[in-house]
């Protein structure tokens, strides 16, 4: 049985076809190309033979191209392929030549082939965080014009729709306010362009049961959520919730010889794109009255906030993995912010708004005719009911040993319970409030 190899380049693939007994059948270099590379499958390739590649930028479209005309791809991990890594002669004619000779002696470090549904997830996501840290490089280079001509800035944030407005009508010499108009319009549409892959996204992340289970984790939004899943993509093929951790490089580094063992930061191996949005998600945790706020300020305290916000991050990746496996929701989630995490979601991909007000059939609140005004907050089971969750289990005995030992039973109990607290007052209504006090109307 023959093996075949493809060296990729942007321009051009250096492709070599093997014997069974390892001597060369063919070496060829064709142009990277849809009509070269259909022209020389169908000449030299078969369903017989398999072919070899290295995961590069554009590995994934001549995988879809070629895989009618062979009988498997195999897509080599380049940082496992020591062989081509650390050869002293590293030609384009060598390194098809090695993958060629590890593919048929199986000796080929190879990566997942993912499907199409999460390479697009995985495109699109990549997509919006690019167009963010465009707008955001955008926002620094209007920061400094004002800095340059020592300008003070209003309060709050600078790119708000009153402080925009202020931005747009600021008095500058015309160079300065031709630069600013410039960036200004750059920034408009950039704007545009990241509420279109936000839209989309959102769309899909409302129709994916995985998506708003993920969205049950605190700190994780769709966006977050959808950058994992992508990340990760069938989560089966991980056993455990440490390889899954491993995957997206949150683990330690090990280095052991002989009766020394040595644990450094950690690996930073597979999606950075992915650990990052991690790190950000695991953020906003150190305040959390659940059991990851109580991870956190633990790990904080006897190490640092860095540390912790790392560590954290790889305890969502665990939580996600048994999440997916077991088809379940978060059980600690707070119930008033995941249901507007999910409300918002809602509202975005549909435009859908619930009406308020007592349900039919309800007795009125015990606040009605009083004045104060009230909103229900339902319990968590309630929450994911509504919003075609599945139900939560019961916890396991390590994990009520783990909210006793935390003294968490209390909290976990209370986010069951529905009830009824007052409305936030706008600061409009209070303004008015203070303004008629003074006149006296």
């Amino acid at each position: 049985m023959p093996f075949a190899a493809f060296d990729l380049h942007k321009q051009h693939v250096e492709a070599v076809i093997l014997h069974e007994d390892g001597s060369v059948r063919l070496r060829q270099r064709i142009p990277t190309t849809h009509a070269a590379l259909v022209k020389f499958a169908q000449q030299h390739l078969s369903p017989t033979i398999p072919l070899a590649l290295e995961a590069t930028f554009n590995t994934w479209a001549i995988v879809d191209l070629l895989t009618p005309f062979v009988q498997r791809i195999v897509v080599s991990n380049p940082l496992r392929t020591r062989a081509i890594a650390e050869a002293k002669i590293k030609t384009d004619k060598v390194d098809a030549l090695v993958l060629a000779q590890l593919l048929r002696l199986d000796y080929l470090p190879s990566v997942w082939i993912p499907d199409a549904v999460t390479r697009h997830l995985r495109r699109a996501t990549t997509e919006r965080t690019q167009l963010t840290q465009d707008r955001t490089a955008l926002k620094n280079r209007i920061h400094a014009i004002l800095h340059q001509r020592l300008l003070d800035t209003p309060a709050g944030d600078l790119f708000s729709p009153v402080n925009l407005a202020w931005l747009r009508a600021l008095d500058l010499e015309p160079l300065g306010r031709s630069q600013l108009d410039r960036l200004l319009r750059i920034y408009d549409q950039l704007q545009l362009e990241i509420t279109d892959v936000s839209n989309s996204l959102a769309s899909h992340a409302y129709s994916s049961p995985e998506v708003k289970l993920l969205m049950t984790l605190p700190g994780v939004d769709f966006a977050v959520a959808e950058t994992v899943l992508a990340a990760l993509g069938d989560i089966s093929r991980f056993p455990t919730a440490d390889q899954a951790a491993a995957y997206l490089g949150l683990v330690p580094s090990t280095r052991q010889s002989g009766n020394h063992c040595y644990h450094g930061s950690i690996t930073k191996q597979g999606s950075g794109h992915a650990r990052w949005m991690l790190v950000q998600a695991a953020q906003q945790l150190g305040t959390n009255p659940g059991p990851l706020g109580v991870f956190f300020r633990r790990i904080a305290k006897r190490k640092n906030r860095n540390v912790a916000v790392v560590a954290t991050a790889r305890k969502l990746v665990v939580i996600a993995w048994h999440m997916l496996k077991n088809n379940e929701p978060y059980r600690y989630s707070i119930p008033k912010t995941t249901q507007a995490k999910l409300d918002r979601l809602r509202i975005r991909a549909t435009g859908e708004k619930k009406k308020g007000g007592n349900p039919k059939g309800q007795p009125r609140p015990a606040a009605y005719g009083s004045g104060q005004s009230t909103r229900a907050i339902p319990g968590l089971s309630q929450v994911y009911a509504s919003n075609g969750l599945p139900p939560l289990a019961e916890p396991k005995p390590g994990e009520r040993a783990m909210l006793d030992r935390h003294q968490l039973t209390g909290f976990a109990a209370e986010l069951h319970k529905p009830k009824r607290v007052p409305k936030a007052v706008k600061a409009t209504a209070v303004v008015k409030d203070t303004l008629d006090a003074e006149t006296g109307d």
